[in-house]
């Protein structure tokens, strides 16, 4: 499935229900559970763009509710996720950590609520099947907030590939380095978070590689965790702060990635996918370690065409695409089924 892009998100109708004489525009009420950072910036992006309106807050932190009730003052407030399920969602943003995101999406999902869950979906496959089987057992909507697949940088190679321009691909590198990490306790715990920087910022980079390669079956997996310099011994309780994997597909490419949180990289991120194919290559890069601005570049010997550069506002752009399916049609979307290969890939990385 090709993302949409930024214009046919804003041109996506809600979905209209009724005869031709009596139509009405169904407009879902959606929830959301956890506001930290990330799920505010989502909270004002939704609220931005008037793709639904917010009808219920939900945070463990009085102060996170607080800031969030300014950004969205009409909506209910609530401290459990129980009492935000009494509000009559059609939908609920989750942005908690993520050993919580199991339990939290099963609740929704079989109150009959339509869920946008932040990445991962959860720790491991295991988990990852059980929300997915949900989703499709009550028929509703599952979105997962893999951003990144709504970049129009990152839609370009997968346009590009798909269309077969590129050739065979035959090998592709990917980079995740952060100059920062975490700084909330929970990202540090491994029954929390499921794992380090892999789980963090990996996720990102796999997903989009299976994506652009058309999910393809995943043969051998090999993986290098390390915690402050050191190959982890403890997996039970450590976190990775750097990674370094590669796997093999069916259909013959070598995929490998590095990743890591507080990177010596002299800028605050390098960011980068290079698809290698017979017949050229294509790459998106961060500009000047920004997180937020990409290009894309096509490549040929030593010539290289800039096919996409920034600006490009589109933080937040994987909820709003959600919020405007989920008013088109809020039954279950089998295209969410990529993540469990995505979480079993990361399951044998962990393990290798």
């Amino acid at each position: 499935m090709t993302p949409p892009s930024s214009a046919e998100i804003e041109a996506a109708p809600a979905e209209v229900t009724g005869d031709a004489t009596s139509r009405q525009v169904r407009i879902p009420r959606l929830g959301f559970l956890g506001l930290g950072w990330i799920g505010r910036r989502r909270l004002r992006t939704l609220v931005e763009s008037g793709a639904a309106p917010v009808a219920a807050l939900s945070d463990c932190s009085a102060a996170s509710l607080a800031e969030a009730a300014t950004i969205a003052p009409e909506a209910a407030t609530a401290l459990a996720i129980e009492e935000l399920l009494e509000e009559r969602l059609d939908g609920i943003v989750i942005a908690t950590p993520s050993g919580l995101h199991a339990e939290q999406c099963l609740k929704a999902l079989e109150r009959g609520v339509a869920v946008f869950c932040q990445k991962p979906l959860a720790r491991n496959a295991a988990e990852t099947r059980r929300i997915i089987d949900a989703a499709r057992t009550a028929d509703r909507l599952l979105g997962i907030d893999f951003s990144y697949r709504h970049v129009e940088a990152f839609a370009r190679p997968l346009s590009i590939v798909q269309a077969g321009e590129l050739g065979d691909i035959y090998a592709v590198d990917l980079t995740f380095h952060n100059a920062y990490g975490p700084d909330k306790g929970w990202c540090k715990d491994r029954a929390l978070a499921g794992g380090g920087c892999l789980i963090d910022l990996g996720v990102h980079l796999v997903d989009y590689a299976l994506l652009v390669l058309g999910n393809p079956e995943v043969r051998e997996v090999w993986a290098r965790l390390v915690s402050q310099g050191v190959a982890l011994s403890d997996h039970e309780h450590q976190v990775e702060d750097y990674a370094v994997g590669q796997f093999t597909t069916a259909r013959g490419a070598t995929v490998r990635l590095a990743c890591s949180w507080w990177a010596s990289i002299g800028q605050g991120a390098i960011i980068e996918a290079v698809f290698h194919g017979t017949r050229g290559a294509v790459r998106v890069s961060n500009v000047n370690g920004s997180f937020f601005d990409f290009r894309c570049e096509r490549m040929h010997g030593d010539k290289r065409e800039v096919l996409v550069e920034p600006p490009d506002a589109w933080e937040g752009r994987a909820l709003v695409a959600w919020a405007r399916q989920l008013a088109r049609n809020p039954r279950y979307d089998p295209s969410v089924e990529s993540a469990v290969r995505v979480a079993e890939v990361l399951d044998r990385m962990y393990e290798a």
